[in-house]
């Protein structure tokens, strides 16, 4: 790279910058000087304003390849001698063998510190542009560099190699049977992006394919998934072939070609597998059944399950020997059970009550509780009787009908995963909304009178008992057969 002209050129002529031992050039740009005011300048200060230049974001528009190799015409001659002070105010951008594949390095000459000049030949355009920064140079020469240490591979086969890695890992670890047909958008979405490595990002519009539906026209024709259009404008993939070779022969913990150790196990984000909780109706001694506890030490708002409530109203009653010695399952009533148990227009009446409507009474005048107890979580106590699961069917205007669904939260469900399979499943819109004087619970709507597919994912998948899931009764009647 000569470090003053070699040619003659007037200001604003059009020049270009060429590697040492070729005559290809590598930028171009206007002189903001002439050469021989270069010469008179001491070499210092602004000379060239650049347009274009090898590695910008021009270059990058096209076929990305790198200069040729054109040999010299004679062989270049001395340099003129530099002072070592004008050498100091010269930046080098050096670009490695691997990046411009000949022996050759190009220079970001700046006259002055801050400002790069190129020098070289050629006649042109009186056309002006912005000065691309050294911090840009030495930017896309990083670039270039880190391209091409990946076995040479361009940034659109890499960004294919990527995207066909996250397709691969969302079908292997992502996405269940159960979720088809499955929306694409959503699947690239929730799916594919979670499985991109870190340091890396997915960008389709940098890949061949350019769109995610040309993407899934090419693994469609490879019998890896089908997909329809289920209603206008919207794909879903409604079947995946797991058999297929390419996903059975798929490992998750597969490292992306760089190295990088990105981890495979679950994250936050991953759906966990539902278990359902086991409920217990508890009891709390109440103030007016508190004598018929007080010989078992216990006060109130005590929490005894139903069985110790059996255990320690028969030892009071043995106890006090109440049990009524003609017939065993009747027992006398006695001043505490009469308070405890009896209503004022009883307490004349009854003398003697029968051992299953003694429980129930005392059952009944104690303060309900439940508890709740989750896989691998502390058991939560809360106060009266749980609420069912409710599904409501309710019409919005004309003829429209939709299915209501709440108390999900009880049970440990998550009413926005919920309200996502519904939407799969019976390709209906679905929504959340709170409830109306609640803080915490939320509602899930769903398009239609879906009872039936609700029932069945909350009986059938989630396990959850007959007897707390309320409004099954709703659900659409079969057509009558003609």
């Amino acid at each position: 790279m000569p470090r003053s002209p070699s040619h003659i050129y007037n200001m604003a002529s059009c020049i270009t910058e060429v590697n040492r031992g070729s005559r290809a050039p590598v930028a171009i740009g206007i002189a903001t000087m002439s050469s021989a005011e270069m010469i008179a300048a001491g070499m210092k200060g602004k000379g060239l304003t650049v347009l274009h230049t090898y590695l910008d974001q021009l270059w990058a528009f096209g076929d990305k390849s790198n200069p040729p190799l054109i040999a010299l015409l004679a062989p270049e001659t001395a340099e003129p001698s530099v002072s070592e002070e004008e050498e100091d105010v010269s930046v080098e951008s050096h670009i490695s063998e691997d990046c411009t594949e000949v022996d050759a390095n190009i220079e970001a000459l700046t006259i002055c510190a801050g400002s790069n000049v190129y020098s070289g030949e050629q006649k042109g355009d009186d056309e002006t542009g912005d000065t691309q920064s050294a911090t840009e140079v030495e930017a896309s020469v990083e670039e270039c560099q880190e391209v091409e240490e990946d076995d040479g591979k361009t940034p659109q086969e890499q960004m294919d190699e990527l995207l066909w890695q996250c397709f691969l890992h969302a079908l292997k670890s992502k996405v269940k049977k159960s979720e088809l047909p499955l929306l694409t958008s959503t699947f690239l979405r929730s799916h594919m992006y979670s499985c991109c490595p870190k340091g890396k990002t997915l960008d389709i519009k940098k890949s061949s394919y350019k769109k995610f539906s040309k993407f899934l026209q090419s693994v469609q024709q490879q019998n890896i998934v089908q997909v329809k259009e289920l209603s206008k404008g919207v794909e879903s993939i409604v079947d995946i072939n797991w058999t297929h070779n390419e996903i059975r022969s798929f490992t998750v913990s597969e490292l992306p070609p760089d190295g990088d150790t990105t981890e495979t196990t679950e994250t936050p984000n991953e759906e966990k597998p539902y278990h359902p909780p086991e409920i217990v109706s508890i009891y709390s001694i109440s103030a007016r059944l508190l004598p018929l506890f007080q010989d078992s030490q216990h006060k109130k708002g005590d929490i005894l399950s139903g069985s110790d409530v059996r255990n320690i109203i028969t030892n009071y009653v043995k106890s006090s020997d109440l049990v009524n010695e003609q017939n065993k399952n009747l027992v006398s009533v006695d001043p505490v059970l009469c308070d405890c148990l009896l209503n004022k227009g009883e307490q004349h009446e009854v003398t003697q009550l029968r051992w299953d409507e003694l429980f129930t009474r005392c059952l009944e005048r104690m303060q309900p509780c439940h508890q709740v107890t989750f896989p691998g979580h502390a058991p939560i106590i809360r106060k009266g009787n749980i609420e069912p699961v409710e599904i409501s069917i309710a019409q919005r205007g004309s003829n429209k009908k939709i299915t209501l669904v709440k108390n999900l939260e009880l049970y440990g469900l998550d009413p926005q995963a919920v309200a996502n399979i519904m939407q799969h499943r019976v390709q209906a819109s679905t929504t959340i909304s709170p409830v109306p004087g609640s803080k915490d619970r939320v509602l899930v709507q769903i398009q239609g009178n879906q009872v039936n597919h609700v029932g069945k994912l909350l009986l059938d998948e989630y396990r959850i008992p007959r007897k707390y899931v309320q409004g099954l009764e709703k659900a659409p009647k079969p057509a009558k057969k003609k």
